[in-house]
């Protein structure tokens, strides 16, 4: 069953999800959260989604990235993101144990957050232990593109949103980053927007 996407001004995307037991993770009614999520993920598309943003203020996430949604990308562009492709997994009560530094910024959109994207600073390297959708813990160790999709998706469980990180004077509409930055090299992108 498809959901609705929240968007921004929403209260439950700016409230701390609730931790969620090991009886509730195996409950019929989250096992059809997610199934419904993966539904709405695909539909939207996205390469990720937290309960919040469906409505549920619970610490649950799914991402899943194809590559089928890199097709407007170059090779030079995949490279510089190091965009692998993740298998469709989901994150319970997920926590951050290890992130590096500096951190990489590239653009980034959110589903709560239509048609807008901005620059956004994140640690190209993380570890994230959480629990699985049968309620066993497992350790992600991430790189890239795969860790800026986790660090996102933890942020909606923790109320924040990428606006609340941005580059600000990056922040713009998906239309004019197509008109005016997407084939611009990046590092001539970042220093028109850091300075």
């Amino acid at each position: 069953m498809l959901l609705k996407l929240l968007q921004v001004g929403e209260p439950v995307l700016r409230e701390r999800a609730r931790l969620l037991t090991r009886e509730e993770i195996l409950s019929s009614s989250i096992q059809e959260l997610i199934s419904s999520m993966r539904e709405t993920l695909r539909d939207a598309p996205g390469v990720g989604l937290a309960a919040p943003q469906v409505g549920f203020p619970i610490q649950l996430a799914i991402i899943e990235d194809s590559p089928e949604y890199w097709t407007e990308l170059s090779a030079t562009d995949i490279a510089a993101r190091e965009r692998t492709a993740v298998p469709f997994q989901v994150i319970v009560n997920p926590r951050i144990v290890r992130a590096s530094e500096p951190t990489i910024e590239f653009f980034e959109g959110c589903l709560s957050l239509s048609g807008f994207t901005a620059l956004v600073p994140r640690s190209r390297e993380i570890t994230v232990e959480c629990l699985d959708e049968r309620a066993e813990p497992k350790s992600i160790q991430a790189v890239g593109w795969f860790a800026r999709i986790l660090q996102h998706e933890i942020d909606h469980l923790n109320r924040t949103i990428y606006v609340d990180r941005m580059r600000t004077g990056s922040f713009m509409s998906l239309d004019n980053y197509k008109r005016y930055w997407k084939s611009a090299k990046l590092d001539e992108v970042r220093k028109q927007f850091t300075g």
